[in-house]
């Protein structure tokens, strides 16, 4: 015979202490999401006045650094921190601990400031879960407007190349964007390029003649896309190999890569000249060629050409280190920096080398950072002014009372909460979201048919 256990039947003491203890969770997190509100706003203040650029990669490389976060979860609260400074109405539930972080984290993704009043709607009547589907059925319909855009851009591309009388020649066309972007990039370097040729003409003629007029923007913008069409045909439209291609070659006199103090030559192979700082940085790990002068400059003797670092011990360093190994950092592309420079003496040893980024490579040789092995075999980085920096900072001290401190601070600001303030609207019916989608996204006429309840987790 098969027994049953009794039902459990709470008693009324029971049920007033677990409703209690509910709202006491429901109360905290309130609390919480406004707390996290303020935090965000620090963020968003701290990410644009460029605080963590004390040579971090960006706000989320320094709050991972600093904070503790998963780089990943640093991105996003960036990323959220970023979007609210334009959503004042979501930044404002949030700050009043009527809407959840998970909330405002998924609205951010799709909101604007013309769509937010009515997602802000959908956050408060529905649970996170329905935000969620709802947020992906909008990006649904994003996605296919933003495609049918892309589509109708890619169709009227062109380019017309026509010849007036008088010989001279009339572009006009249109790009789409990333190819625009590219050839306004490729101006922009041409110019910089025709200009710096101007200055070393103006810098080599001693006549004291008046330079002739200024050209306008529209005539240098010209010159440029000669010069852009110059080097195509230069080239035979082929970069080279990738050796070639990305090889920067660098002269350097031995006694000014020893020391930056003393002459001699530092110079790239146009004649640009570099500081000794930074030819020691390139030399770091790069190919290397000693040539022999003698005392009319003429070349005596060219060694052959050796990898400062050699292979084998590249692989090894790349194994040991894993990537940069600055403080907060951690990029995976990165140079073999020698502790002691091979021109100082240093040996091109395990001991004495470690990896570091080409942004963190060029701070410790260029920008006054330090970095030196310790006896304990480990790495020690320090500020430009001699303090130490950490690869964990200490941890902020913490009220003994976090939870009081915390309601103390939101009293203080006027803030009411109760246990009811996040509480959705939702009263247990079905959600649809592809009738929710048609009625609150104002492009969604005609995307019924990329919608439906299995793609969007109904």
């Amino acid at each position: 015979m098969q027994s049953y256990a009794p039902a459990f039947v709470p008693t009324p003491e029971r049920v007033a202490a677990l409703d209690r203890l509910g709202d006491e969770i429901a109360l905290l997190s309130a609390h919480l999401d406004a707390a996290s509100a303020r935090l965000l706003e620090l963020i968003r203040e701290f990410d644009s006045r460029g605080g963590w650029n004390s040579d971090f990669r960006s706000c989320a490389a320094w709050l991972s650094w600093r904070v503790g976060l998963d780089p990943g979860a640093a991105r996003e609260r960036v990323r959220v921190a970023r979007a609210l400074g334009t959503l004042p109405l979501l930044a404002d539930a949030l700050a009043r601990g009527e809407l959840s972080y998970a909330k405002v984290r998924a609205l951010t993704r799709v909101a604007t400031p013309e769509t937010e009043a009515r997602l802000l709607g959908v956050g408060r009547a529905g649970t996170a879960a329905h935000v969620e589907r709802i947020v992906r059925g909008w990006r649904c319909v994003d996605r296919r407007a933003e495609a049918r855009e892309t589509a109708l851009r890619h169709r009227r591309r062109g380019l017309r190349v026509s010849q007036e009388e008088d010989g001279m020649v009339v572009v006009r066309g249109r790009l789409e964007p990333v190819v625009g972007a590219l050839l306004i990039q490729a101006l922009a370097a041409a110019r910089e390029a025709l200009y710096q040729r101007a200055r070393v003409a103006e810098g080599e003629d001693r006549c004291g003649n008046v330079s002739a007029e200024t050209p306008s923007m529209a005539q240098r913008q010209a010159d440029a896309l000669a010069l852009l069409a110059e080097t195509a045909l230069h080239q035979g439209l082929d970069p080279g190999t990738p050796g070639e291609r990305y090889q920067v070659v660098v002269h350097v006199d031995a006694s000014a890569l020893a020391d930056p103090e003393q002459p001699g030559q530092s110079v790239l192979e146009d004649g640009a000249r570099v500081s000794a700082e930074t030819s020691q940085r390139l030399a770091c790990d790069a190919s290397r060629v000693v040539m022999r002068h003698d005392e009319d400059g003429r070349v005596v003797e060219i060694g052959a050409r050796t990898r400062t670092i050699p292979p084998a011990l590249r692989r090894a360093l790349a194994h040991r280190d894993r990537g940069c190994r600055f403080p907060g950092c951690g990029g995976r592309f990165a140079e073999g920096h020698h502790l002691r420079h091979w021109a100082h003496g240093g040996p091109t040893t395990l001991s004495n080398l470690a990896l570091l980024c080409r942004r963190h490579h060029r701070s410790v040789h260029e920008e006054g950072f330090q970095v030196a092995r310790g006896p304990d075999g480990m790495l020690a980085f320090r500020w430009p002014d001699g303090r130490p920096l950490p690869d964990v900072p200490a941890p902020a001290a913490v009220p003994a009372d976090p939870v009081a401190t915390l309601r103390a601070n939101h009293e203080a600001q006027g803030l009411r909460l109760t246990a009811r303030t996040g509480l959705p609207g939702w009263l247990g019916e079905p959600l649809d979201v592809v009738w929710a989608i048609d009625v609150l996204h104002p492009l969604a006429q005609g995307a019924r048919p990329a919608l439906d309840h299995s793609t969007l987790g109904g």
